[in-house]
């Protein structure tokens, strides 16, 4: 990859300024104040670097007002001032040609500028409920990710320069490129960290990341099955609450299905437990992940402990729970008057009392 060249220190913007006929020395230090005041860039070592802010601010101005950001127009206008100074150019004929251009660029701004309040689209495919698409949204905490189907999907994810900064890139085992084999090094994006192929531009594999995480999101497995809705194959996806089947045509086709544990639903009985996650308050939080059952909104039971397919052995329940916590983890039965629960030592994975798969005699 390409070393992108140095950032800029208060001394070299101001000379790029000088050569490019922005700005006078009387404002250079008031143009400097002000990007720094309103956090477009943050100071480290001296050297200025862009915001997410400041990416998006600029990134939105530029596409509606592209004269106002055209360093030889800018130049041109400070030309113009000086000259309106000098008493050699008339301040209301160029007041009158600015204004002409720019009332124009206003009203188109305000009819095709995006919007951060109604979400700007990503392209991505919600992680959580698998239909919705990911806009991106700015709060009082910053930019984050929700998705178009809110309020029935909660899905959020922080876009915040520290989100997903867990772990240590240098503690992350080397992965390869699928296509050339060459390592994979982790970038940073408008959508946070990726992994990208050193063989670039040879070779442009890329690939997500989880967040909050420097693992790779494991690519979507073919499934011999056909979208009832398009006909597309199906295929195996793995979001950020698990495992669910998806169509390979999205976005064309939104199709989404859970991936059941083969468990019934003890409520109603008819449904089958599937793994799913909410946010935590406010909907930025940690990810909080409990089991529901498959026929919801129909059916609303949910419990926070994984259910696993074996008999209780005190009361023969279909299934029994693994609950975890930091004191230590159990398996115990939910069943209503039953109080089965054996506590799991930490070197042994199983329960000392035995316990009865379904299917088998009690």
């Amino acid at each position: 990859f390409t070393e992108p060249p140095p950032r800029y220190t208060e001394a070299t913007l101001v000379k790029v300024l000088e050569e490019k006929g922005i700005g006078r020395p009387s404002t250079y230090a008031s143009i400097i104040s002000t990007i720094v005041e309103r956090e477009y860039v943050t100071k480290d070592q001296g050297r200025f670097t862009p915001t997410m802010l400041g990416e998006r601010v600029t990134s939105l101005l530029v596409k509606s007002f592209e004269d106002i950001f055209d360093v030889t127009f800018t130049a041109r206008l400070e030309e113009e001032l000086d000259e309106i100074e000098e008493g050699k150019l008339p301040w209301r004929q160029s007041v009158r040609e600015f204004w002409e251009k720019f009332e124009l660029d206003l009203d188109k701004a305000d009819g095709e500028m995006q919007s951060y309040k109604a979400g700007i689209p990503t392209g991505l495919k919600c992680e959580k409920c698998g239909q919705g698409e990911l806009l991106e949204r700015i709060s009082r905490h910053g930019f984050f990710l929700g998705c178009s189907r809110y309020p029935d999907c909660d899905f959020t994810q922080d876009l915040s320069p520290e989100a997903g900064s867990e772990e240590d890139e240098s503690e992350s085992p080397v992965q390869y490129c699928e296509n050339c084999g060459k390592e994979m090094a982790i970038k940073r994006g408008r959508w946070g960290p990726f992994l990208a192929c050193t063989g670039y531009p040879d070779c442009k594999t890329t690939r997500r990341l989880v967040h909050g995480t420097r693992k790779a999101r494991v690519p979507d497995e073919p499934l011999d099955e056909k979208c009832p809705d398009c006909g597309s194959g199906l295929v195996k996806k793995h979001g950020r609450y698990g495992e669910f089947i998806g169509c390979s045509a999205y976005p064309k086709c939104k199709y989404t299905r859970p991936i059941t544990l083969g468990i019934k639903c003890p409520k109603c009985r008819t449904g089958e437990f599937v793994r799913r996650g909410s946010a935590g308050k406010g909907g930025r939080g940690r990810m909080r992940v409990f089991y529901g059952c498959s026929r919801y909104p129909e059916c609303d039971f949910t419990t926070p402990h994984e259910p696993i397919a074996e008999r209780c052995p005190k009361c023969g329940a279909d299934f029994i729970v693994e609950k975890r916590s930091k004191k230590g983890n159990s398996r115990a039965c939910l069943k209503e008057g039953c109080n089965w629960e054996v506590e799991l030592p930490p070197a042994q994975p199983q329960p000392e009392e035995a316990v009865v798969p379904i299917g088998s005699k009690a």
